[in-house]
C-alpha cells in the first residue's frame, strides 16, 4: 500500500509504481521463480484537494487513479492530521496489507506512519511493515511542522529509505539499527530524469512568450533569461513582515529579469490579504498569446496558477535562477544544474548546498539580494550527488522484495501465521 497527500508526494510515489510494475512484468516471464507478484494499492488522502494541485500530476507522471481517496481536504495541522488516522484505520482494517509505503514529510506521511504502527489486524497484533522513503532528512528546527513529521515517522518505520549521506549519519546519530536504513537515492529524481525530455516539448515558454519549444530543443539561446519562484511555506507567506521582506529582497532581479511565480493557493490568498499586489503582474490563464509576450518584454513578477509537473520541470530546467522555499525544489535543481537560492534559514537537504548549485538566504532582503547576486555570477554547476542516477525506486522495491521473503515480518509478528503473496 502506498500512501500520498500532496504534490511532492506524487512525484517521489510514482517511480515506485512503475518499479513495481517492472517487477511483476519480471516475474510473469519466470514463472517457476521464487518472485511472487505485488499488488500496489494507492490511497490518496487529498491533504491537497484542488484538481490543478493534485490532479494533473497524475496524468503527467502516469499515476493510476488512486485505489481509495480519503478526500480530507484542509484544516489545521491537528484537524488534518486526526482526520487522516480516522479515516485511514479504515482502510488498513479493510484492506491488511502486508507493507505500507509512507513518503516525505507532510502529515498524511506521519499520520498513517502512526496509525500502521499502532494497529493490530488479529490477537497476535499483526500489523503492516512501514517503510519511510526519504528517510533521516533534518532541518535541526523543531518549530517545522515537516520536521516533527520527519522525526515520528523516522522512528515509527521499520525501512528507512534514505537519499543523501547526511539521513545514514542523523539516523545513526538518533541510535536508529543500521541494518534498517538503506541508501538507494532519490525517487524525486528519478521522476525528473524520466520525464525531463518531455519538458523539452512543453509549450509553456512559448505561451508565456520565453520562447519558442521548437527552437528550444535545440539551443538554450532562444530562451530569453527568467527566474522561477515559488513560495509556500508558512513561515514565509503567512506572516506579513517575513513575506514583504522576500519580495523586497527580489527587488533588484525584478527590474533586470522577469521572475515567474508559480503561485499556491494559500500564497495567493496572502497576496490579497497583506494588500501585496503592487509586487505583481497577474497573467490570465486565458490571455491571448500576443498579449502575455507584451508583458514578458516588462520586467517584474508575474503571477501565474499553478503548474502541472512537465510544464513546471520546463520552467525550472531553462531558468536562469530559481528561487524556493521548497525542499524537493533544492534537489531538482541541483540534479539540473540550476542556480537556487532557498529563502529558508536552513534546510534539511544539505547535499544540495555542499555538492549541487544551492545558497541558504534566509529571509532578510538584504541577504537575498546578496545570493541572488552571487548566483547570477556562478559558473560552477556543481555535481549530481550519489545515487541520484534514476534507480532509487527500483532499489526500494528490491529492498522491501528481499525483506518480506527472508525475515517473513508478517509471519515473525504473527508468531506462524502464513506470509500471503501480495505486497498490498
Amino acid at each position: 500500500m502506498i500512501v500520498v497527500g500532496a504534490r511532492p508526494n506524487f512525484m517521489k510515489a510514482a517511480p515506485l509504481i512503475a518499479a513495481i510494475r517492472e517487477h511483476n512484468q519480471k516475474t510473469l516471464m519466470r514463472p517457476h521463480s521464487d518472485l511472487e507478484v505485488l499488488q500496489e494499492i494507492i490511497v490518496h488522502t487529498g491533504q491537497h484537494y484542488d484538481e490543478g494541485m493534485s490532479g494533473s500530476f497524475f496524468t503527467d507522471l502516469r499515476i493510476p487513479k488512486p485505489n481509495i481517496h480519503l478526500g480530507v481536504g484542509s484544516g489545521s495541522h491537528a484537524q488534518q492530521t486526526a482526520e487522516i488516522m480516522r479515516r485511514f484505520e479504515e482502510v488498513l482494517i479493510q484492506e491488511k496489507p502486508e507493507a505500507l509505503i509512507v513518503v516525505g514529510d507532510v502529515n498524511s506521511t506521519v499520520a498513517c506512519a502512526l496509525v500502521a504502527a499502532k494497529i493490530s489486524f488479529d490477537a497476535a497484533c499483526t500489523r503492516p511493515l512501514i517503510a519511510h522513503v526519504e528517510a533521516g532528512l533534518r532541518s535541526f528546527d523543531r518549530e517545522m511542522p515537516e520536521e516533527v513529521n520527519r522525526v515520528i515517522t523516522d522512528h515509527l518505520s521499520d525501512l528507512l529509505f534514505v537519499t543523501e549521506q547526511s539521513g545514514i549519519d542523523n539516523l545513526q546519530n538518533e541510535g536508529i539499527p543500521s541494518e534498517r536504513v538503506h541508501f538507494v537515492g532519490n525517487t524525486m529524481i528519478d521522476s525528473l530524469l524520466t520525464f525531463k525530455d518531455q519538458a523539452d516539448r512543453s509549450p509553456v515558454l512559448h505561451k508565456l512568450g520565453l520562447g519558442n519549444p521548437a527552437a528550444v530543443a535545440e539551443s538554450a539561446n532562444s530562451i530569453e533569461p527568467y527566474a522561477l519562484l515559488t513560495l509556500h511555506r508558512p513561515s514565509n507567506v503567512d506572516h506579513q513582515e517575513t513575506f514583504l521582506s522576500i519580495l523586497e529582497g527580489l527587488s533588484d532581479l525584478a527590474r533586470t529579469c522577469p521572475i515567474i511565480f508559480s503561485a499556491h493557493p494559500r500564497t495567493r490568498k496572502r497576496i490579497l490579504e497583506f494588500g501585496l499586489e503592487r509586487f505583481f503582474q497577474h497573467v490570465e490563464a486565458n490571455q491571448k498569446s500576443e498579449e502575455i509576450k507584451s508583458v514578458s518584454r516588462r520586467m517584474g513578477i508575474r503571477l501565474l496558477e499553478p503548474q502541472g509537473y512537465i510544464d513546471f520541470l520546463c520552467l525550472m530546467k531553462n531558468a536562469t535562477l530559481v528561487l524556493t522555499d521548497s525542499g524537493g525544489i533544492q534537489e531538482e535543481t541541483t540534479c539540473l544544474g540550476v542556480p537556487c537560492v532557498t529563502v529558508r534559514e536552513n534546510t534539511e537537504r544539505p547535499v544540495t548546498v555542499t555538492h549541487g548549485t544551492n545558497i541558504i538566504a534566509g529571509t532578510d532582503k538584504d541577504k537575498i539580494k546578496e545570493a541572488i547576486l552571487r548566483q547570477r555570477t556562478r559558473r560552477n554547476k556543481g555535481t549530481v550527488p550519489e545515487k541520484w542516477d534514476g534507480k532509487a525506486g527500483a532499489r526500494i522495491i528490491a529492498a522491501m522484495v528481499q525483506h518480506l521473503q527472508t525475515k517473513n515480518f508478517a509471519t515473525e509478528l504473527s508468531h506462524g501465521s502464513d506470509l500471503t503473496a501480495t505486497l498490498r
